[in-house]
């Protein structure tokens, strides 16, 4: 069994029988996070998993209390209703996931994905450095015994095999020459004054003979993209799983941390690599794209906090199939900021939308024939504590049965040629392919 029977004792003994409140205990466990889930999952409607660089992990199961907001003010809305929930224990963290637009996905295959989830867990690992936190919640008027023989019955599983899809079809949606087309328009209404950048999508549609678990993709998402922040959210039948490269808010206390991402090339070997890293930094195109993003950031978070830092010009930050020119922002909020006020002020970020953000918004809703649901939104968690860890949903998947949507975009300015940028979202494209179509 995962954990032992004076593990649950003490979670029984901590969470006592006042059924009248909301009650949470924790004790520490040597289990790995990702455990909990390839474990447990099945047993619940509700996981999820993020996993940072630096080897932080979360990992949920079940829900104690869902909370959901949707419309412009979604943000205002989720931090209105976070300031109810009463003091956890230790390690307690709430796992968080929304969408790209603030009404949230429209499609059916978005089901059960909200503008805003905000998930306490009924059960949650955590892992900090070298300590890891067994969590469990109980909502009032709930009996204890449930989640306790859950936790009773988990069994150690061994790492899964390699993905084998079998038989497997590709599809672009939108054809790839339409999406190039969209490019096309997108550069002309650059041209015409209309904006400076608008980031287009795509999505690709595999469709398998065999099924793939989300959480053993999630397994070895984490060996094969170790610089990335990986999660995945289970929510019923379907799972929006992926590695992103993109952190877009770290919160410890009053400081936070922003690492924006834009301006990409590909990967090569050896010298070659180092000379594309070159190109890149080199880039005026790049360079210019990459600031517009910096200069958004920097500005709408003046308001809100007393210190900014950050460096003059970009490096490079170098993914399995991408590089990507990265600046890292640092800051300290003002007293009364809370994590969803900057995430309501920065998201989307030019980086995912565009710069004007209201003129590449409306122009993203005129041309994308997708619903990017929670892609190029964000996942990860938030503590009532000041602490955060929120990534950009990027290379990802929405996986329901052996049916798999991909998604990729690009930053489109001035110069870009659709062509290459189709390119480029090929090499976006190539971590999940490789799990999800392999041959």
């Amino acid at each position: 069994m995962l954990f032992s029977d004076s593990q649950l004792s003490l979670l029984a003994s901590q969470l006592g029988t006042d059924g009248s409140r909301l009650r949470s205990a924790s004790v520490s466990t040597d289990i790995e996070p990702i455990q909990l889930v390839r474990a447990g999952s099945a047993l619940s409607s509700r996981s999820s998993y993020f996993r940072t660089p630096n080897g932080e992990e979360f990992a949920t199961l079940g829900t104690a209390i869902h909370l959901r907001s949707s419309g412009v003010d979604r943000f205002g809305a989720m931090q209105s209703q976070l300031s109810d929930i009463p003091e956890l224990a230790d390690g307690a963290r709430i796992a968080l996931g929304f969408s790209f637009s603030p009404h949230g996905p429209s499609q059916p295959e978005w089901e059960g994905f909200g503008a805003v989830d905000a998930v306490l867990p009924a059960v949650g690992i955590e892992r900090t450095g070298s300590q890891t936190r067994l969590v469990v919640v109980v909502p009032p008027g709930a009996d204890v015994a449930p989640t306790l023989g859950l936790l009773a019955g988990l069994e150690a599983v061994d790492d899964p095999p390699p993905p084998d899809p079998g038989v497997h079809t590709v599809e672009s949606i939108p054809p790839s020459g339409d999406w190039q087309s969209e490019v096309a328009e997108g550069v002309g209404a650059i041209e015409q004054g209309s904006f400076a950048k608008v980031v287009l999508a795509r999505s690709v549609l595999v469709r398998s003979e065999r099924l793939t678990g989300p959480f053993d993709l999630v397994h070895h998402l984490r060996v094969a993209n170790p610089s990335s922040y990986v999660y995945a959210h289970v929510v019923g039948e379907s799972a929006f799983v992926g590695a992103s490269p993109e952190l877009l808010l770290a919160q410890e206390g009053r400081e936070i941390c922003l690492n924006p991402l834009a301006g990409s090339a590909r990967r090569g070997k050896g010298d070659d690599d180092v000379a594309v890293g070159r190109e890149l930094l080199n880039s005026g195109k790049d360079r210019a794209e990459h600031s517009i993003v910096v200069d958004d950031l920097v500005s709408r978070l003046a308001g809100l906090t007393s210190r900014i830092d950050y460096p003059d010009g970009p490096s490079l930050r170098r993914m399995a199939t991408v590089q990507h020119l990265s600046t890292e922002i640092e800051a300290t909020l003002l007293d009364g900021v809370a994590t969803l006020d900057i995430l309501r002020a920065i998201h989307p970020t030019p980086a995912v939308g565009g710069m004007p953000r209201a003129e590449a918004l409306r122009f993203i809703d005129k041309v994308e024939g997708i619903d990017r649901g929670w892609y190029s939104g964000g996942v990860g968690w938030l503590d009532p504590r000041g602490g955060a860890q929120v990534a950009l949903a990027l290379r990802c998947a929405l996986m329901t049965g052996t049916t798999s949507r991909l998604y990729a975009g690009n930053g489109i300015v001035a110069e870009s040629d659709p062509a290459a940028e189709l390119i480029e979202t090929r090499l976006k494209f190539q971590p999940m392919l490789d799990l999800l179509a392999v041959t």
